[in-house]
């Protein structure tokens, strides 16, 4: 199996990245192998220096993703979030610029997303999960929800930009 992640501009890649992906079924989930797809997805977006990576960006249809974002003292936190919804945004927005592993490398964009998010899910026991999120972590939330639902951050920008 390959490590490559799927990217937009490669039709048949493109098609994955846009469906929306359906929840999984934890009980009937082999769980050694999400286990070993969350430890594969956490090596994969760590070496293209990500900080969220969704399955179905790796061509997997399983609704879940990966993230690690420094806290506020700066020590790298990592999550995998199944079945990962946002039930709760504030009012407050905020724009910022994003990048996407699957979006080609220099292309970056301005996307207003709210400030704070609740994101709930599930860890891979099954347990139910909820986070408040906000920042970077919340940004992430949502961007990796976003992919999970076949929607990419080039759909909410106004502006792709190039860096140099």
């Amino acid at each position: 199996m390959s490590d490559k992640i799927f990217v937009i501009g490669n039709k048949k890649e493109e098609v994955v990245l846009r469906k929306k992906i359906p929840s999984l079924d934890l009980a009937r989930e082999n769980k050694k192998e999400i286990k070993d797809l969350i430890k594969r997805m956490r090596v994969i977006m760590k070496k293209a220096n990500g900080i969220g990576l969704s399955a179905n960006q790796i061509g997997f249809q399983k609704r879940l993703f990966v993230a690690q974002v420094p806290d506020e003292h700066g020590h790298q936190k990592f999550y995998a979030v199944i079945n990962p919804e946002i039930v709760k945004v504030s009012k407050e927005k905020i724009s910022s610029e994003e990048g996407c592993l699957s979006v080609p490398i220099d292309l970056f964009g301005l996307v207003e997303r709210p400030e704070q998010v609740v994101l709930q899910g599930y860890n891979l026991e099954g347990k139910k999960i909820k986070i408040k999120a906000w920042g970077l972590l919340a940004r992430v939330f949502q961007h990796e929800v976003d992919h999970l639902n076949g929607t990419i951050f080039v759909d909410k920008t106004k502006h792709l930009n190039k860096k140099i």
